[in-house]
Parts: C-alpha cells; structure tokens; sequence
C-alpha cells in the first residue's frame, strides 16, 4: 500500500479550488473522497459524511478533496455535469432519482448543501486494451487474493463477470484504477507527508478515527 503517494492522485480538472500541484499539500492529512456524479450512495452517506470531516478537522491541518471518477455509466460521469453539479448544485440520473424520492432536493432538482472544499474530475482515456484472458485473470486475483484457491466453477463464474466489466468499459480512470479502487464512494487516505495510509469503500467506519491518529502524528 505505501509505494503509492499523494502525488500519484491524477486530476484533469480542478472545478471547484485545488491546489497548483498536489505536492502545494504535502504537511497535511490529506483525504481524497472518491465519487461518481451517477451514485446515490455517495450523495446520502459519503459525501455528506465527508463535509462533516471537514468542518470537524480542517483546522486541525486535515484537507478533503472531492474526486469525480467514471468507472461505468460513462455518459453521465462526466465532467460537464460534474461541473453543472458544481455550479448549480443540480443532479442527474441515478442520484437525481434516490434524493428525490427521499425528499432530499431543493426545488425538486437540487442539492440542500454545497461541497466546501476542492473539487476535481479523474484523469479519464479510452481504453483500447484487448479483453484477454491474462488480463481477467490478473484482475482477478488482484481483487481476490484468495482466487486461486477458489473451485473451477467458482473462478469461471467470476472470471465471466470481470469479462463482462472489461467489454463495457470503454474508458479507464487514472486515479481510480491506480489506486485499485473497488467502485464509489471510495475514500483515500494520506499522512502529512503524503504517503498511502489506507483505502477504504463504501462506508468505512474506522475512516474517522484512521484520520484522528494522523493528524496526531508530525
């Protein structure tokens, strides 16, 4: 985990504040909050729960950046409704859809908070590599350390849906698959010297505490 550092986060574009480069936040801890615009969970739980974090420990040298990824649904991940989010507070798809239904928008279209920190959009490229059985294979294991050990059927069941994930993924995302990112919400941890402290999906109980005892450490 730690031969990854906070310089190998890729940003395309900063929507909303950022830094020059990411080493102007080297001396704090520094936590990137993984989402996709298309993902309800990550507009109920992590993004808020991130907002908290930031409002709790920013002055005690804790930074957030929010990090718009696309790893599917790639024809609304994308940076120009990132950037209508951003801009107007307005969701789509998906999220439009659970927050609505909870009663979560204002004006029946936009979210009832803002993001306070800095906002930026995944590094994304075609993704031209051929679907091979090698590249299943290691996609495979590195998911689950545990395959090789796993039946024949068992390995054939799982290898056909990572086959069937490659053939729709027509884009790959720099930070997230760097990182070997699971799906979103995602959430990365850095120490004060920008080194990997832990990676997390989905809502990670131990976040706050794993931040906690960073921000503790010189």
């Amino acid at each position: 985990m730690n031969n990854l550092y906070l310089t190998d986060v890729a940003i395309d574009t900063w929507v909303q504040g950022g830094p020059a480069k990411m080493e102007d936040l080297l001396g704090s801890v520094v936590l990137i909050e993984v989402f996709q615009v298309n993902c309800p969970g990550c507009f109920l739980y992590a993004l808020p729960n991130a907002i908290q974090l930031h409002e709790k420990y920013r002055d005690r040298g804790l930074v957030i950046i929010g990090l718009a990824t696309a790893f599917e649904d790639y024809d609304k991940n994308t940076l120009e409704n990132l950037q209508l989010l951003i801009k107007s507070g307005e969701v789509i798809g998906e999220t439009f859809k659970a927050l609505n239904q909870r009663g979560l928008l204002v004006d029946q279209s936009r979210l009832p908070w803002t993001f306070p920190f800095a906002v930026g959009m995944d590094r994304i490229a075609p993704d031209n590599e051929p679907v091979t059985e090698d590249r299943v294979l290691a996609y495979a294991r590195q998911l689950l350390a545990q395959f090789d050990q796993f039946r024949e059927d068992q390995q054939q069941t799982i290898k056909n849906q990572i086959r069937a994930f490659f053939e729709q993924k027509i884009m790959k995302a720099e930070t997230f698959e760097r990182f070997s990112l699971q799906g979103t919400p995602s959430a990365i941890l850095f120490d004060r010297k920008g080194v990997l402290q832990d990676v997390s999906f989905g809502q990670a109980a131990h976040k706050q505490s794993a931040i906690e005892q960073l921000l503790v450490q010189t």
